[in-house]
């Protein structure tokens, strides 16, 4: 059997369906799984074992350039590749116009994708033959993905323990260690500052707070600040020249060295990011804020990670602007982060 997932973005989303492979692969050893992607986010799965191709693309540029040749180009090949697959199965976990016209576009007659309710933009449902009903249990997001590919199977997902991998090519590894090795020998803590919405972000002050008192609590330790986008490279050097020494803002990471470090640093703090998703994919702790969304449906589970939610009436909101911001962010202290720092350092 071969089968297509469609996942082309972001960051987290395409870490939360990460565990559809392991299912895929339990369930059905021998399957073939392709998976098509956004190209920034295609180092997530390259390289991967259980991907037999890894198709990729890029609407990003095909959009600024609708009518180049070389895009017509490009596009036909895709389009070519994945009716040269004859897929049996494509399953469309993402849910919005661009993936449902992926899917489409492989030929397959059999397209399972989400509900008209649960999609991020209702049209995707026009192209998808077999829309799924998901359970009151189907809350967090891998669970939404892995009930639309295991709905074939028949065999639920909560019966199965399920990996999630990030394969890191060799010289990403290589070039990790080294780094880590620039940072000290005392414990080493990755903050990212950064995110999507305006209603995800944290304090200046709050993080310049954390970060000192990090420093005092856990004596000789690194706290490394990592950022986007040129306003996040601001904001991260802020930060650095408020919290003092031990704390350093590191050049812009490719993706693939990005994961090398985040699976080597001790502790990732973050807000609802891929940043923090990936760390947890890795095996690395962390410690997560939540203020629009919500912890329970997107943060990282699992006795390593522990998320903290604002406290707020009007928290997980999914507002993107709020006369509420302010406050919201206030509601998340320093202390709080910290002391769930502590807990999973066990000191």
């Amino acid at each position: 059997m071969r089968v297509l997932i469609v996942k082309l973005s972001a960051l987290g989303d395409v870490i939360h369906a990460l565990p559809a492979l392991d299912y895929l692969h339990q369930v059905n050893p021998g399957i073939e799984i392709d998976w098509i992607v956004e190209e920034a986010f295609s180092p997530l799965l390259a390289g991967n074992p259980k991907v037999s191709e890894l198709i990729v693309i890029r609407t990003r540029s095909w959009r600024k350039r609708p009518f180049a040749a070389e895009t017509r180009r490009e596009l036909m090949t895709v389009v070519r590749r994945l009716r040269d697959r004859d897929y049996d199965m494509v399953f469309d976990i993402q849910g919005n116009i661009k993936s449902g016209v992926t899917a489409w576009l492989s030929g397959c007659p059999d397209r399972l994708g989400f509900r008209r309710e649960v999609t991020q933009e209702f049209v995707n449902t026009w192209f998808t033959t077999r829309q799924i009903p998901l359970r009151p249990s189907d809350y967090h997001i891998t669970d939404q993905c892995l009930r639309v590919v295991s709905i074939p199977f028949g065999r639920d997902f909560n019966q199965l323990e399920l990996a999630t991998e990030i394969p890191v090519p060799d010289s990403d590894e290589r070039w990790a260690s080294r780094f880590m090795e620039t940072l000290g020998d005392g414990l080493i803590f990755l903050f990212h500052c950064g995110t999507t919405w305006q209603t995800k972000f944290w304090r200046e002050a709050g993080w310049i707070e954390l970060a000192r008192l990090a420093r005092e609590a856990f004596p000789g330790c690194t706290i490394v600040l990592t950022w986007g986008n040129e306003s996040e490279r601001l904001t991260a050097e802020r930060i650095a020249a408020g919290a003092g020494s031990g704390v350093r803002v590191v050049e812009r990471l490719p993706l693939g060295k990005l994961v090398g470090v985040l699976k080597k640093v001790d502790l990732v703090v973050g807000g609802d990011t891929g940043i923090v998703h990936a760390a947890a994919a890795v095996g690395t702790p962390t410690v997560s804020y939540y203020r629009a969304s919500d912890a329970q449906r997107s943060g990282p589970r699992g006795s390593q990670n522990k998320v903290i939610q604002a406290h707020m009436p009007c928290a997980c909101c999914f507002r993107t602007n709020c006369s509420q911001d302010l406050a919201c962010r206030e509601s998340i202290t320093a202390k709080e982060l910290l002391s769930a720092m502590a807990m999973l350092l066990k000191r």
